[in-house]
């Protein structure tokens, strides 16, 4: 089994979130980054990394990505504001 990342994305600072699991953050940071993949975070301009989290496996991540999307979205802000107060991309964490 590989690792998965659950991630959160956000317009700008308390703006649309969305909420995604993956096993390549990277790759899929570039795909919503440049609208390769038609869909809400295109449609609605939702392009920055604001949290993430690393499981050691894929199947831990979806879990929790599944829990995460079930939540208020005042749970998902402070989350987000928990380890990002200044809603910086921290996509440059990856590298």
């Amino acid at each position: 089994m590989r690792q998965g990342y659950v991630y959160i994305l956000a317009s700008r600072r308390n703006g649309t979130l969305y909420t995604g699991v993956t096993s390549d953050l990277a790759r899929r940071l570039y795909e919503h980054k440049h609208d390769l993949t038609p869909g809400f975070t295109s449609r609605y301009g939702v392009k920055t990394l604001v949290w993430f989290e690393v499981h050691d496996l894929i199947t831990s991540a979806l879990t929790r990505e599944k829990t995460i999307k079930k939540w208020p979205r005042a749970w998902k802000l402070n989350l987000i504001e928990s380890v990002n107060p200044d809603w910086d991309d921290i996509s440059h964490y990856l590298l």
